[in-house]
């Protein structure tokens, strides 16, 4: 790798969106109401917890790379893209909201897959091209369950 650090940033800021969004499809989880809710209830637990072990994937890849994960609350809520739910959102509120935010980091990804690319990381470019995957499908099954 040419340039860790370049690489190391990339993939902390998708570490801090990471985390930042395992937090808001648990609270979906949790508070859905409604016709949607079996779906709603059953797709987040699915995506937090695979959201949960994609961090440590993230925060070990940083590590090898010989940089420290981000490990400041503040400092993880700055960097993150990951938008706040709106008071009391509705079912397909909260679906749209966190297909928003899927599609913001795998927007991200690919930014990182670039710039892997550029700085010989085929493992970062693997990671992140893996990750995007996932955040593009839980967007694509969210705004599916939010349409009218």
């Amino acid at each position: 790798v040419r340039n860790p650090d370049a690489v190391s940033g990339g993939l902390a800021d998708v570490l801090s969106d990471t985390y930042a969004l395992i937090l808001k499809p648990h609270a979906c989880h949790w508070n859905v109401e409604g016709p949607l809710f079996f779906s709603v209830h059953t797709l987040t637990e699915e995506q937090y917890t695979d959201m949960f072990d994609a961090a440590d994937d993230l925060a070990e890849r940083i590590r090898a790379l010989g940089r420290l994960a981000p490990m400041h609350i503040p400092t993880i809520i700055e960097t993150s893209v990951v938008n706040d739910f709106p008071p009391s959102p509705s079912a397909g509120q909260m679906c749209s909201a966190l297909a928003e935010d899927h599609q913001r980091i795998a927007k991200r990804l690919h930014a990182l897959i670039v710039v892997a690319e550029e700085e010989n990381d085929a493992v970062t470019a693997d990671l992140a091209t893996a990750r995007s995957a996932f955040h593009e499908k839980a967007a694509w099954m969210l705004r599916a369950l939010a349409a009218d």
